[in-house]
């Protein structure tokens, strides 16, 4: 590629696609990536938006056994050829994620990390991910809350009240500088049975880079229908949005 006259190398990107929860609070044997959003796994949509994206290659992480049943019921069925690797799943969410990040090509710049039950990322968020990314090298898609949240102690009282302008609802994609991810997983995996000692719960990817390496991390505004199937209700919820996107 030319550029101001001299050349230079096309950025490589990947995703991270995790699918390897059981979804026990959706009260369904059937885990949630897999069920049925208008004849289609909810897992599809995700898949579907980085298929047709600028990201270069997919690595979808499975539950361990069911590795083999993606690779047949999703990636073959669909026509996912952006899929490079399926990656089983670990325990918990971290140990998904860092077995996701040692499948992702070691010459790519940036990873992006995605919850396989948010079907409803768009080309946008992908576009300003990356934006984002190259400037602060860590950025999540996020969006300000609508209510007005309390920190309750450990007998449910309301303790404080933080200011509602400075409160974000975490979302996914969470992307990342490749090494810089990549340096972060390295250190929990290392640290890992300190930190549970200490009572530390790693929830999300942009927790690994502030805790362990004290970076900062950009949040950027995605959108509110980007939601995260996780119960029964944001099935209705996400067949409304899928309704209204047709």
């Amino acid at each position: 590629f030319l550029k101001n006259g001299g050349w230079f190398m096309k950025e490589k990107t990947a995703a991270v696609v995790l699918a390897a929860g059981k979804g026990k609070r959706m009260n369904s044997d059937i885990p949630k990536q897999y069920m049925l959003l208008r004849d289609k796994p909810v897992l599809y949509y995700s898949l579907k938006v980085f298929q047709e994206s600028f990201v270069d290659e997919i690595v979808l992480v499975a539950e361990k056994g069911e590795e083999e049943f993606c690779r047949k019921e999703i990636i073959e069925k669909y026509g996912f050829t952006k899929v490079k690797h399926i990656a089983a799943g670990g325990t918990e969410r971290y140990f998904s994620v860092a077995n996701g990040l040692e499948a992702v090509s070691q010459d790519c710049d940036y990873i992006y990390i995605h919850d396989g039950a948010r079907p409803f990322v768009t080309q946008a968020i992908i576009k300003q991910a990356l934006a984002e990314v190259r400037t602060h090298k860590a950025c999540v898609a996020a969006m300000p809350v609508k209510d007005t949240i309390k920190i309750a102690d450990e007998q449910d009282f309301a303790v404080s009240t933080p200011r509602r302008d400075l409160v974000w609802m975490m979302q996914t994609p969470q992307v990342f500088q490749a090494s810089l991810i990549r340096g972060a997983y390295r250190k929990l995996l290392s640290e890992e049975k300190k930190l549970r000692s200490q009572g530390v719960q790693i929830t999300d990817d942009a927790m690994v880079v502030e805790t362990l390496l004290s970076h900062p991390v950009k949040l950027f505004r995605a959108s509110y229908e980007n939601i995260k199937i996780t119960t029964p209700e944001d099935l209705l919820i996400a067949d409304g949005i899928l309704e209204k996107r047709i």
